[in-house]
């Protein structure tokens, strides 16, 4: 990772409305220890530099050569109709499988991903199956037992007052909103705080949830 300038530290912040104050509450770092920083009055570690540029690069910076600095585009990919849905699973399946790790699947009724799957259900089934450094996990609404993906995927009862109409789901940097109406609709964005805020969220549901007491699987 090429270590940032100070001159980027300030225009970054510019670029976001920051204070010092603001950027030291997201780094761990005081407020006296950024304006040393930029001020050119202290000369800080590489880490010290690349928390910094983390912590910018996650709320949607991108650094350019030559000092520059920019707002990276947020990128949204809408998909709709069951064509669509097919290529959002064709997203979801090369994400992982250029980077693998864990996918959150919140709010689901499995009954509406398999209709719209259709036969491409088992094509999907079986080229997760075979990705093993990627691992699942799955909220239903409690009392749901139709869990089609539990050949590879962990699934739970989330209470019932906590169940939303609209899905969400977590993989890579990216999040998907899927709207199951008379057209399907899928909405992605491309964009990680995005991904963690919702990570955050599930996971205090899942924490909250039950394991499913049986199993359905789809033929």
């Amino acid at each position: 990772m090429t270590t940032i300038s100070t001159a980027q530290i300030r225009a970054a912040r510019g670029l976001l409305n920051w204070s010092q104050a603001d950027l030291a509450e997201r780094t761990g770092l005081s407020s006296t220890s950024i304006g040393s920083i930029e001020n050119g009055n202290s000369q800080p570690r590489d880490a010290t530099m690349h928390t910094i540029q983390r912590v910018f690069e996650t709320t949607g910076i991108e650094f350019l050569p030559d000092h520059g600095v920019r707002l990276r585009p947020l990128e949204i990919q809408t998909y709709t109709g069951q064509k669509g849905f097919i290529d959002f699973y064709n997203d979801v399946y090369e994400t992982l499988r250029t980077a693998p790790g864990e996918v959150l699947v919140s709010n689901v009724d499995e009954r509406d991903f398999v209709k719209w799957l259709g036969d491409f259900v088992e094509v999907h089934v079986a080229r997760m199956k075979a990705l093993s450094d990627v691992k699942y996990r799955i909220l239903v609404r409690e009392g749901d037992d139709y869990t089609p993906a539990s050949s590879y995927a962990l699934y739970r009862w989330m209470p019932s007052d906590l169940f939303a109409s609209v899905p969400f789901y977590i993989y890579g940097d990216k999040t998907a909103l899927l709207l199951f109406g008379a057209e399907l609709r899928v909405i992605v964005m491309n964009y990680p705080e995005i991904a963690q805020a919702y990570r955050v969220q599930f996971e205090d549901i899942w924490d909250r949830s039950q394991v499913v007491q049986a199993v359905k699987v789809a033929k």
